[in-house]
């Protein structure tokens, strides 16, 4: 018996193997977290992912409080603003600024050709940086939203980020140079390192940390001298973050694995280890020892980073088992794989996919506030129990071609037939 996927697939599923191995988990996203930031009151936290969603999750109530949607395709970087508003940007090469609690964005600011991989905020809030595979990075005004465009590069850049001071921009990328753009006049200082770069962060003190595809972490003086550096893993770095006092620094791996270093001895304390996927973004609380993670199989996780320990904590759009009053129901089984993408109620926080709340008798790619994929609009398809049954048992491509959903079927017609009643129980409003 072959069980329906969500979005995200195999990740999906190892999300909901592994749930006991490490507990300080958020889970909403229907894919890997690309990206976090933490509001600059340190209550709330930001998460973009390849679901194409971003969350705003509250820190004080663990809860899940919007999910901002937008993009077309993964959500890359994310950044909050000083004033509380947020920006969100991805694969479409699209940047989005958001209000708390619209539901669109109230900005968009365009130019870049390609992805875009990092966003920062400069100190005094009044622009915004972006770095894009486009070779390009763009100062964006934030009054006004007039864009600037840096060049230089000869291949993607992966990361961004603002000196205490503001008064330079730091870029790297995967030409294996990082760039110190001064402003205003954008001249940049360029130092060539040993290998790739696919993240920066810069200390308080100005102090610029860079991680590589080498594994190794380099640290240079705000000049771009050579200062330092320390071996984070054996597999490339692709997320770096610096505690608010400077001290500590967490660099992500692909392996799964993210390394906490001390700073100012340049050692290694501690590897922290969690189901073996990579880790995609981290950002440190303002306390200066808990630690954001995000994985590629969809979950946020808590660590102390001093100690080690993940924090024992489940914080989620909805923290209980959304299948517990279902228990010993087959079609509940087979559809229990669906979970992480769709929620059978609207009242619950959005997932990766559209709610099945009232499914039956609606159209195809007719739910409101929901971005489907412009093929699956064009069809005349009404979801009834035949209908549903008709895509696991030939398979979107087949029944509904261009959808974003992967190729998956329900060979048993047992399984199709619980799957499809329990829909009915379960959706009816």
């Amino acid at each position: 018996m072959r069980l329906p996927f969500c979005a995200v697939g195999a990740a999906a599923l190892w999300a909901i193997v592994a749930a006991s191995a490490v507990r300080a988990d958020m889970v909403g996203h229907g894919g890997p977290i690309r990206a976090l930031a933490v509001s600059p009151g340190g209550n709330g936290l930001l998460s973009g992912s390849f679901d194409t969603a971003a969350i705003r999750w509250s820190l004080e109530t663990d809860t899940a409080e919007q999910v901002l949607r937008y993009h077309a395709d993964a959500v890359n970087a994310v950044v909050f603003l000083k004033d509380g508003r947020m920006v969100t940007a991805g694969v479409d090469a699209r940047i989005a600024v958001w209000t708390a609690g619209r539901q669109q964005p109230e900005r968009l600011l365009e130019g870049h050709l390609a992805p875009i991989v990092a966003l920062a905020v400069s100190p005094d809030g009044a622009f915004l940086a972006s770095a894009s595979w486009d070779r390009t990075v763009r100062l964006w005004s934030l009054s006004d939203g007039a864009s600037r465009v840096l060049e230089g590069h000869t291949q993607n850049v992966n990361g961004v980020a603002f000196p205490p001071d503001g008064k330079s921009l730091v870029s790297v990328g995967y030409d294996l140079t990082l760039r110190i753009w001064r402003l205003p006049d954008g001249q940049p200082e360029i130092v060539t390192l040993p290998a790739p770069l696919n993240a920066v962060s810069v200390a308080p003190d100005g102090e610029i940390v860079v991680g590589a595809v080498d594994g190794m972490l380099r640290m240079l003086t705000a000049d771009g001298k050579v200062s330092g550096e320390v071996a984070a893993g054996p597999t490339p770095v692709v997320a770096v973050t610096i505690s608010a006092d400077g001290a500590l620094i967490a660099a992500a791996g692909i392996g799964g694995t993210v390394a906490i270093i001390d700073r100012k001895s340049r050692s290694l304390l501690r590897t922290l280890i969690g189901p073996g996927l990579p880790v995609w973004s981290v950002a440190f609380l303002s306390d200066r020892e808990t630690l954001i993670t995000g994985g590629a199989d969809g979950k946020i996780r808590r660590w102390n980073a001093r100690t080690g320990d993940p924090i024992s904590s489940v914080l989620s759009g909805k923290s209980a088992d959304p299948l517990a009053v279902y228990a010993g129901d087959h079609g509940a089984e087979v559809f229990r794989a669906c979970v992480a993408c769709h929620t059978l109620s609207d009242k619950e926080v959005q997932r990766a996919g559209p709610t099945l709340a009232g499914l039956y008798g609606r159209k195809i790619a007719s739910l409101p506030g929901y971005r489907f994929s412009e093929a699956l609009k064009t069809m005349d398809i009404v979801w009834t129990p035949e209908t549903v049954a008709k895509l696991f048992e030939v398979g979107p491509n087949s029944y509904t071609p261009g959808t974003k959903m992967p190729e998956q079927r329900i060979g048993s017609a047992e399984d199709r037939r619980a799957l499809t009643d329990f829909l009915g129980r379960a959706t009816s409003r």
